[in-house]
């Protein structure tokens, strides 16, 4: 029997994004505030997949392959902490449509496969902190990054050496958004 492998679907930021990222979480966050996440981790999950056999593997990924759906733009406008999870996230005001489709679309196929979803609803983001002991100051609004997503990322999730790294296994392109005309 194959060894079973943490799998996820996430939105990667760019990495000139991820490093910006970075440099505000330094400027606003405390050391002691919580354990930073590390720039190459810093994803925003769509569907949590758990542990996942090979065929199972292979049987999600040629589902996410099959997804028609246009790109969309994602801004990055919000942050807060959940206390009970003690992290600190960076999320979205208004998630667009095609985010909240995609998720749903991949969650659906995932609790379809056998994979638990959470009942929670899909609130989505990046974690920046983990581990934060107490409530911490959030930066006030007017931060805001933005970029287009063009595809979405099948990662593993291996722990090692007391990390988590998160390794992209396979990638999925979103169709080109369509172009609105100028033309009257």
């Amino acid at each position: 029997m194959s060894e079973s492998k943490r799998l996820f679907f996430a939105i990667e930021p760019p990495a000139k994004i991820q490093r910006q990222i970075i440099r505000w979480r330094a400027e606003h966050f405390q050391p002691d505030a919580g354990r930073p996440v590390a720039a190459a981790n810093l994803h925003l999950t769509l569907a949590f997949l758990g542990d996942v056999s090979a065929d199972k593997q292979q049987a999600l990924a040629k589902l996410a392959g099959r997804i028609l759906q246009p790109g969309f733009t994602l801004n990055l406008d919000d942050a807060g902490q959940w206390l009970r999870s003690r992290v600190v996230w960076l999320g979205t005001r208004q998630p667009p449509r095609g985010l909240l489709q995609l998720a749903n679309l991949l969650r659906a196929q995932a609790a379809r496969s056998g994979c638990y979803q959470s009942p929670q609803p899909f609130h989505p983001h990046i974690t920046l902190l983990r581990n934060t002991r107490h409530a911490v100051a959030i930066p006030p609004p007017g931060f805001h990054w933005t970029f287009s997503v063009t595809e979405f990322v099948l990662y593993e999730s291996v722990f090692s050496n007391g990390r988590t790294r998160y390794t992209p296994l396979q990638r999925f392109a979103l169709s080109e958004q369509p172009r609105i005309s100028d033309e009257v």
